[in-house]
């Protein structure tokens, strides 16, 4: 693997299998002396519970620590320039994680520090959620290859993107269902269509009847992402009609699953029943955060 986690762009197929295979032994049982007495810190700019709360514990559970830094409170907040803050936290920590808006912010970060550096979520790329995504599926599915996943939603937000690259990498038919005016970044689909490799394709479509019919998987986040919240209002009634529903899963596998990275706005995106119900692994997606982001930290930092 490369010294950092940006995008999965950036990873191989066999990069990610050894990450799934991690994780997988890690979730049975823990090995706290993976990274005894190393440092993570947590660098972000936008809120979180669950990336936050899963790394601290996933770093502590491996035996290290970590140092969690608002950016209201480091000096890149008022003007210490990214390669600088970089160069400088580099001898101190042995690896960290930023969440941020801008994601040329976190590229400049890698590209100055000298320990890993891991996306914790920017608004081009959400690398480790679906990581974690692949891996419950793997789970479930006990496969990757051929499976047919539909993601319905916000084409143009992080959650597609990465979806956009692991299905290609995995060997994923992947659907994304979005009105015409959020399609995925034409950047992102340039870049795939650019692999040498393609094991998986993508599509996208408006009619997310179309993109349910027959699937393994349903996929959806919310409509508005942090930062587009003056947004709401056009966005919500352009997503309207895109909601994961009771009719929607009907028109999915018998045994589908239903999966959302939260958090869920219950009555937009979801409706509870769906969210609550049988085909939900929701919160076993998210229980296996801390497991994958355990493989991330022992194959990086280790």
């Amino acid at each position: 693997m490369k010294k950092d986690l940006i995008s999965l762009a950036d990873l191989s197929l066999a990069d990610i299998e050894k990450i799934l295979a991690l994780a997988a032994k890690l979730k049975r049982r823990n090995q706290p002396k993976l990274l005894r007495d190393k440092a993570l810190g947590l660098i972000f700019k936008k809120s979180s519970t669950r990336t936050r709360v899963s790394f601290e514990v996933a770093i502590r559970q491996l035996g290290g620590y970590s140092t969690f830094l608002r950016t209201e409170d480091v000096q890149i907040g008022r003007g210490e320039s990214i390669a600088d803050t970089a160069k400088v936290l580099s001898r101190y920590l042995n690896g960290i994680v930023i969440r941020t808006f801008d994601h040329n912010e976190i590229v400049e970060f890698a590209k100055n520090a000298s320990i890993p550096v891991i996306n914790g979520l920017t608004d081009l790329s959400h690398p480790c959620q679906v990581l974690c995504d692949l891996f419950t599926i793997l789970e479930r599915k006990k496969r990757l290859q051929g499976l047919k996943v539909a993601y319905i939603g916000d084409g143009s937000n992080n959650m597609a993107h990465s979806w956009i690259y692991a299905a290609i990498k995995a060997g994923i038919e992947l659907t994304i269902a979005t009105p015409k005016k959020y399609p995925p970044s034409a950047a992102v689909q340039k870049a795939v269509r650019a692999f040498t490799s393609q094991k998986g394709r993508f599509t996208v479509t408006v009619d997310p009847q179309a993109a349910a019919l027959g699937a393994d998987v349903l996929y959806t986040d919310v409509w508005v992402s942090m930062g587009q919240e003056k947004e709401r209002d056009e966005k919500i009634r352009a997503f309207r009609p895109y909601q994961v529903n009771a009719q929607l899963v009907a028109l999915a596998k018998r045994d589908c699953m239903v999966m959302h990275c939260l958090p869920a706005h219950r009555g937009e995106e979801i409706t509870a029943d769906v969210i609550d119900g049988k085909h939900s692994v929701v919160f076993d997606q998210a229980e296996n955060r801390l497991h994958v982001q355990k493989a991330i930290l022992a194959l990086l930092m280790g």
